[in-house]
């Protein structure tokens, strides 16, 4: 772990140690704390803080925590040493002196010491990067460190990396219990807006690092480019610029992209991860070309501040950010993503060539963000949306399927706050 602290003491420093730690309780707990197992027991027992206890220092427990350094995974040691009466017994400085000269990590050997790392540390941002190894399909370690190269001299970096049995939304409410100072979520849209999920509403900001396949949600604020994508997602981060933005609750689901009915649901299905491995974004116009073909038109029941409207429809699209790539999200041409509102689209075509001529002609209106004015093109405005379909309908929520309509939808204004460049839209609320 990149973020742990190692504490010792000799006998006669133990109650300084175990002092230490009390007043600076609140600063340690914010990261992985392990001592040798004297030390850890005194300190353990004294505070409420968690220890990860090594062997006793007579026994090696220094030594295992040299090991540590070695790895990378110690970010400061603090060993408060007897300098006129330690025992034979008790653990040696010089040795682990040696190895944290060689790998740059400060050593504290008195109160004094390690009051400054502690006032250091204060002052440093600790950040939770919570990481999707199999996102986009490409070289996932190499990736992870690269991020890692660019953000630890910044930041104290505890990286977590999901699984199919590790949920990034759990990881990052375990961030949240350990005071982080802000989450970055790096993979897909299905793994942001996870971890955004349990981001909402808590003031922490969350940092983007798009490595999925559409990438929608980090084109939507401006962190997206296909030339250096790494490097300017983690510039943006360590900038330290932060956007307030809507998000939104989707059947009690977090929602920060949107959710598409009918056609959009029917295309993502259709765009497995064997085709997105093999074609990237090209794997969703092939599976929505496909989908086209096959597209039924369904009724659709849309309620509004307590007004039901019936529409026939083929695509149904509500939004809290969209890019300009999400076309069928792109009711008047563009999504504002702090408004307080979403925005939902009713397509209805009639044929594959009026399908083709309506995408094209709101994909055109976004680039310049201007109404379309398509006539088999509806857009709704609404804090709050209840949408149920006959037959029903599935549904693809920020880019994962979630089951069939009904839905209901609310947006949560100013909910969530995101490491984000300046929006040069002049609609949106700096």
């Amino acid at each position: 772990m990149a973020r742990t602290i190692a504490l010792i003491a000799h006998d006669a420093k133990k109650d300084e140690i175990v002092n230490f730690a009390l007043s600076h309780q609140p600063l340690l707990s914010r990261y992985h704390l392990i001592a040798t197992g004297i030390t850890g027991k005194r300190i353990k027992d004294a505070t409420k803080l968690e220890i990860e206890i090594m062997a006793s220092g007579s026994l090696g427990g220094d030594v295992q925590i040299a090991a540590k350094v070695v790895a990378g995974e110690v970010i400061a040691v603090i060993f408060l040493i007897d300098p006129l009466n330690a025992q034979p017994d008790e653990p040696d400085i010089q040795a682990l002196l040696r190895i944290c000269n060689l790998h740059l990590v400060p050593l504290a050997t008195n109160l004094a010491t390690a009051e400054a790392i502690a006032n250091s540390f204060a002052q440093s941002l600790v950040a939770h990067l919570i990481f999707n190894p199999v996102s986009g399909g490409g070289n996932g370690q190499q990736d992870l460190e690269f991020i890692k190269q660019t953000l630890e001299p910044h930041l104290h970096l505890e990286v977590h990396l999901t699984s199919p049995d590790i949920d990034p939304r759990e990881l990052a409410e375990q961030a949240i219990a350990q005071d982080a100072d802000l989450i970055i979520a790096s993979g897909g849209d299905g793994t942001i807006s996870a971890v955004a999920g349990a981001v909402i509403g808590t003031e922490i900001p969350l940092g983007v690092i798009p490595r999925g396949t559409a990438n929608a949600f980090g084109m939507a604020l401006g962190i997206t480019q296909q030339i250096n994508q790494l490097r300017r997602a983690c510039e943006i981060i360590l900038a330290g610029k932060v956007r307030t933005i809507d998000a939104a609750l989707c059947n009690n689901l977090p929602l920060i992209l949107l959710a598409g009915i009918g056609y959009e649901a029917e295309t993502i299905e259709k765009a497995d991860r064997e085709a997105k491995n093999r074609w990237g974004s090209l794997a969703y116009l092939m599976a929505g070309w496909r989908q086209l073909d096959e597209q039924q038109l369904f009724e659709a029941e849309i309620e509004i501040a307590g007004e039901i409207r019936t529409f026939q429809a083929g695509a149904i699209t509500i939004a809290n950010a969209a890019p300009p790539t999400s076309v069928l999200a792109q009711g008047i041409g563009e999504v504002i993503v702090d408004d307080g509102l979403l925005d939902i689209t009713i397509a209805t075509v009639d044929n594959k060539l009026q399908a083709v001529t309506t995408i094209l002609s709101m994909l055109g209106a976004a680039l310049i963000r201007t109404n379309a004015g398509l006539e088999n093109v509806v857009h709704l405005r609404s804090p709050k949306v209840k949408i149920s379909a006959i037959p029903k309908q599935k549904v693809v929520l920020d880019g994962e399927m979630i089951g069939n309509t009904p839905l209901e939808i609310e947006c949560l204004p100013q909910s969530l706050k995101v490491f984000a460049p300046v929006s040069q839209n002049k609609n949106d609320k700096q």
